[in-house]
């Protein structure tokens, strides 16, 4: 049922206003007239009330005026099931169900465009039927070290990448009438210690490595939203941090949205007030404190601050621009009279669900081509590994979802293979925890299985020298201190002594195929003794239809890693500087982390410390071929207003469909400050059947040889000589080309 937004004319009479319509409530008049027409009417308590939460994931509205309650929930990767009032314990509803979409770090490994905008716009569709008007995502923080545990909901190592995936998510999401609210800004790179890490940072890598994504999501994507970060910067927590908030995000990017705590993000009245958060919520959420009336009438910008106002420590200035804020947000949700129906678990969504992963499904090895799946010879395949029946909708935090379905690897492979009259076998292989349950979902499967370690890897082997095929759905859960909210992964290796698994099924069939089910790199001792490696990612409610897809060959994968899979976490710049986690400080009471790899992130570091990892960023194979030639400019010199365009021929020279993703990175050949050897600053996917070609231009401006001057606090390019470097991954650059700036 639609919530009532506008009070009818009776009412208005009743109430004693006047029957011509209020400026506040005329749709013909500009919107910051509305707004101050609005603000101009509320009351000192009713501008309090709307800038702090009532409930777990609500906030009030103003009911005399008209405006109905705001309603957020958790994403970015579905809608998540409702809870109580004041507890976390779900309500117990029938129609909370949802559409559990890829994890985000599959979304960006598309590098499409425009599938994150078909994300977010059946992602708000959902939102919308379920009544809410925020959805707490997309993430966009920086990849920085495989170990952190909240990776799978981010976009990756590359600030571009991201950047160029989250605009496009953001007009989906909001052109439903549902804000999105951008996390966890900005920096949240631990989760372990999240609520006392101190980053210290330099300006640069601030600006080019950690904000640009935040940036694109409010000048480009003009998000509605911002969700601060638990973390500090310079010793004052994200969630009102004077630099982050007042100076870059409202005053240097022109944000006019509102800022809104993560849940206990708040810790200080006068830093609330002063600097830049504008709804709190979640502080104190566990429950109403004991001998308080109503415990959310004690957050930090609700009592504390009226009696603030009240006894002359603070002006309404400040409270004026937060409820302004507010009031945006409501007129662009919840007073949008336009706002489209909502759908739930609809057919197109399940589509777009599907779509996603098979197009970011990662084909990392394929060695003499074992894949896809020779269907007309196979006649027994083998599955093994926990993964292949565990939930992955299920737990890692605030994330987790409640799926009207979700298909497992193993019932998907069976259906898909069905119709050859192909056996699929299983076994277990592993001692997991298949018996995880989070926020009142279970995903617990083999109970009875007491067999040991040993005994798994012995019965798992006497099958695979029988089978056709032996397929390993392997890698991390969202179990604690893998994929999962509150903590980081302790180790890089695979958990549950995987590594024995694989070596005894490579010796006892060639045809063994690894996928990896995880957000995160993994290492792999014994990446040479496997014929294939999938990268599967956490793929939501059609997780075993993508990955019958693409096993079977129904899709080619066309998938491209968003993070540099480094061999061990010495490459790793931070773990090679010894920047992660950081240090405690005497007190015990703060970590302060020094990111001492400064820009050299990801394949950035690659270059710097010429390493060389397992598979690159950018990485991914196909079941047909390409040949990328023919690297040409239209001009060889740019003006600083102008723009370049570098065009090449694209051939699939295999026999059957594909896309292929062409990269381009700049090198700025002499540059006064240091810089990467090469940034990406732009890409295209082309899709083409067997023996055809395309041209593929990209065209970049100034913007794209810029980089951050510290001592000048802006953004600054060199006259001088660059290289345009394509390519269809970090590591294989086919060709480059100078030009020149003016």
């Amino acid at each position: 049922m639609k919530r009532t937004i506008l009070l009818s004319i009776s009412v208005l009479l009743a109430l004693g206003l006047k029957a011509q319509k209020p400026v506040y409530l005329d749709e013909s008049k500009p919107l910051e007239m509305r707004v101050e027409d609005a603000l101009s009417r509320m009351t000192l308590n009713e501008k309090i009330a709307v800038i702090h939460a009532q409930s777990k994931f609500s906030s009030a509205g103003v009911k005399r005026l008209g405006f109905s309650d705001f309603w957020t929930d958790d994403g970015p990767h579905g809608v998540r099931p409702d809870v109580l009032w004041d507890e976390w314990e779900q309500a117990g509803q029938t129609n909370d169900s949802c559409v559990a979409f890829p994890a985000l770090t599959c979304l960006a490994a598309t590098w499409n465009p425009s599938l994150a905008n078909l994300y977010g716009h059946s992602l708000g569709e959902e939102a919308l039927y379920r009544g809410k008007d925020m959805i707490l995502g997309p993430g966009v923080n920086i990849y920085r070290t495989p170990l952190g545990g909240r990776n799978f909901e981010y976009l990756g190592e590359d600030p571009y990448l991201s950047s160029r995936m989250v605009v496009p998510y953001i007009h989906g999401l909001q052109n439903m009438g549902v804000a999105a609210c951008v996390k966890h800004y900005a920096l949240n790179n631990d989760e372990e210690y999240r609520h006392q890490v101190n980053v210290i940072v330099d300006d640069r890598t601030l600006h080019e490595i950690y904000l640009p994504a935040f940036k694109a999501a409010v000048t480009e994507g003009g998000a509605w939203g911002i969700m601060g970060a638990y973390n500090l910067y310079h010793n004052q927590h994200n969630c009102h941090n004077e630099i982050l908030l007042n100076k870059i995000l409202k005053h240097d990017w022109k944000f006019d949205g509102v800022v809104v705590s993560d849940w206990g993000g708040t810790h200080n009245t006068d830093e609330a007030v002063m600097n830049g958060l504008d709804m709190e919520f979640g502080t104190g959420t566990d429950g109403l404190r004991a001998g308080t009336k109503n415990a959310y009438e004690n957050y930090y910008m609700a009592y504390p601050y009226l009696m603030g106002i009240r006894e002359g420590k603070y002006s309404e200035k400040e409270l004026n621009d937060k409820v302004r804020r507010v009031l945006r947000l409501y007129y662009r949700t919840t007073m949008n009279r336009n706002r489209p129906n909502g759908f739930l678990c609809s057919e197109a969504h399940y589509a777009a669900a599907r779509k996603i992963g098979d197009e970011g499904v990662v084909l990392l090895k394929n060695d003499k081509n074992v894949l896809p799946v020779d269907t007309l010879s196979a006649h027994n395949i083998l599955v093994v590994g926990e993964n292949a029946i565990k939930m992955m909708t299920v737990g890692g935090g605030s994330s987790s979802l409640k799926a009207q379905k979700e298909i497992s690897f193993l019932q998907g492979l069976r259906e898909a293979l069905s119709c050859h009259n192909i056996k699929v076998d299983y076994e277990r292989g592993y001692v997991g925890d298949v018996t995880g349950s989070y926020n009142g979902v279970t995903t617990g499967q083999d109970l009875n299985d007491k067999r040991s370690a040993a005994k798994l890897i012995e019965d798992a082997v006497a099958k695979a020298r029988k089978a056709d095929y032996v397929i390993l759905f392997g890698g991390l859960n969202k179990s604690d201190y893998q994929d999962c909210e509150g903590h980081d992964r302790k180790e890089y290796g695979l958990p549950y002594g995987q590594d024995k698994l694989v070596d005894a099924l490579a010796k006892a069939n060639k045809k063994l195929v690894f996928v990896n089910i995880s957000g995160n790199a993994v290492a792999m001792p014994w990446k040479n003794k496997v014929n294939a490696i999938l990268q599967g990612w956490f793929v939501g409610s059609e997780s075993g239809e993508v990955l019958a897809d693409i096993i079977t060959g129904k899709a080619n994968p066309s998938g491209k890693l968003p993070f540099t899979w480094v061999a061990s976490l010495n490459d790793v710049p931070a773990h090679r500087l010894n920047a992660y986690p950081g240090k405690w400080r005497a007190d015990h009471k703060i970590i302060d982390e020094e990111y001492k790899e400064g820009l050299y992130v990801g394949y950035r570091g690659v270059d710097k410390f010429m390493t060389k990892p397992l598979f690159a960023f950018g990485h991914g194979l196909s079941y047909t071929s390409f040949k990328i030639t023919n690297l040409r400019a239209d001009k060889h010199e740019m003006t600083r207003d102008g723009k370049i365009t570098f065009t090449v021929n694209v051939k699939n020279t295999g026999k059957r469909e594909g896309s292929e993703v062409v990269q381009l990175y700049i090198n700025d050949v002499k540059s006064s400050l240091p810089r990467p050897y090469k940034e990406l600053k732009g890409f295209a996917k082309v899709s083409l059947n067997p023996g055809e070609s395309k041209d593929v231009s990209i065209t970049i401006d100034n913007n794209s040889l810029s980089y951050y001057d510290d001592n000048k606090s802006e953004w600054v390019s060199e006259s001088g000589a660059f290289k345009a470097l394509i390519g269809n991954s970090s590591d294989h650059i086919i060709g480059e080309i100078g030009f020149v700036l003016r």
